[in-house]
């Protein structure tokens, strides 16, 4: 143990000497090192961020969770709309049926919208998203609140008129959001009490529920002022633990057929979304774009490899004399051998810190411009080291094997 933490330290002491004294040769040597890592850890950093943050979005829509609606939300060049726009509107005896007959269903709730203009006094907000939900909503969500409640049981059996809204609304229409909980704001000549601001959620990349310009009210008020069949209404269906999201949407399909009265040769007039899906294929698309970062940052590796092996060549040549005298001393090939590896690989690994220090930097500035903060993961980080001591000892191998197999009284003699 000893002796390989000596080659350990002599390798590092000898790789920051060859760096010290020959600064400009040795840093345009690593220049490839450094802009591989660079290229390699800024792509999977800033696409690792984004995917983290479109995951998060993603899972506001609820985990495990089918959405059940008249509209099949795959998508494709021949989606047949017009089939879907002839489907019967999801109802809320539907979702109670649902309630009650499902078993491996823990919550569901009904979800209608539409878009209104809010007014407090001589603000004036406009395309303000409404959202009439029932009881179970934000189970299946998750509404964070800043100021206030939440809509209480008793609201949504008697469908009071009192709201929670969006941060966005209650900063545009209030000099402060908290001063919102408790005021009367109006749409339509209609009142509506707020009884809570949500937390700021921040830009959504995936569309789906925009809580920050929102108003959200109990379904049975919504249901008094608009027709809920003309507002897009759909079921959320949340599975219970460790239950598989595909056994939810089968066991879905048939509590539907059951309760549409559909006879079994009957196509289905309704869709059981899995939004599960949608997380895969967020996994798949940014794979391309990673597999695309490395395809790029390849070419600058392979040419610092090439960098870093002619440090080595010229180091073990302005070394030769060192080298045969260490062979006459005793040290045997696999310890001159391992010495040059290991120094090239610190070679490497310097190189890849600037990289590394060069994405921290990009980082912190394009956190401030981005809608979202970049990060470099823990896992990341290692897997640059990891490249950079894999590359360090490609490029030396051949120029330590030929120090390794030196004969002690020709390197001793040569100058």
């Amino acid at each position: 143990m000893l002796k390989l933490l000596s080659i350990l330290w002599n390798s590092f002491r000898m790789a920051v000497q060859e760096l010290w004294v020959n600064k400009l040769r040795t840093f345009l040597s690593l220049f490839g090192i450094t802009i591989g890592i660079f290229c390699i850890i800024g792509v999977l950093a800033t696409v690792d961020s984004l995917e983290r943050k479109v995951q998060n979005d993603i899972k506001s829509f609820g985990n495990n969770t089918i959405y059940v609606d008249k509209w099949n939300y795959g998508g494709g060049n021949d989606y047949p709309w017009w089939k879907y726009m002839k489907r019967p509107p999801m109802k809320i005896e539907e979702m109670r049926f649902i309630k009650v007959k499902s078993q491996l269903a823990a919550n569901a709730a009904i979800f209608v919208s539409n878009t209104v203009n809010i007014d407090y006094k001589d603000n004036v907000l406009s395309s303000v998203n409404m959202y009439g939900v029932s009881e179970e909503f934000n189970t299946i969500q998750t509404i964070d609140i800043e100021h206030g409640r939440y809509l209480n049981e008793s609201e949504f059996l008697r469908g009071t008129p009192t709201a929670i809204i969006g941060y966005t609304v209650a900063d545009e229409l209030f000099d402060n959001p908290e001063k919102a909980v408790g005021s009367e704001i109006t749409y339509s000549g209609k009142r509506l009490i707020v009884v809570g601001v949500i937390k700021k959620q921040g830009q959504s990349f995936v569309g789906g529920f925009d809580y920050d310009k929102s108003v959200i009210v109990a379904y049975q008020y919504f249901a008094s002022i608009y027709n809920p069949d003309n507002s897009s209404p759909f079921i959320m269906v949340q599975g219970k633990p460790n239950i598989p999201s595909a056994a939810l949407q089968d066991e879905l399909v048939g509590v539907m057929r059951q309760v549409r009265r559909l006879s079994p040769v009957a196509e289905d007039n309704f869709s059981c979304n899995d939004v599960a899906m949608f997380s895969e294929q967020v996994k798949g698309f940014f794979g391309q774009v990673s597999a695309g970062g490395w395809a790029i940052a390849g070419l600058s590796l392979i040419v610092g490899a090439f960098g870093v092996a002619n440090i080595m060549f010229v180091t073990v040549r302005e070394r030769t004399s060192q080298i045969g005298l260490k062979k006459a001393l005793g040290a045997k090939k696999r310890t001159i051998l391992t010495e040059f590896l290991i120094e090239s690989a610190f070679l490497c690994i310097i190189g890849g810190l600037i990289g590394l220090g060069l994405v921290g930097l990009l980082s912190l500035v394009l956190s401030t411009v981005l809608p979202f903060p970049i990060f470099i993961a823990g896992n990341i980080i290692g897997l640059a080291l990891s490249i950079c001591i894999i590359l360090g000892i490609v490029s030396g191998i051949i120029p330590a094997s030929i120090a390794a197999r030196m004969d002690p009284v020709v390197a001793i003699r040569t100058k």
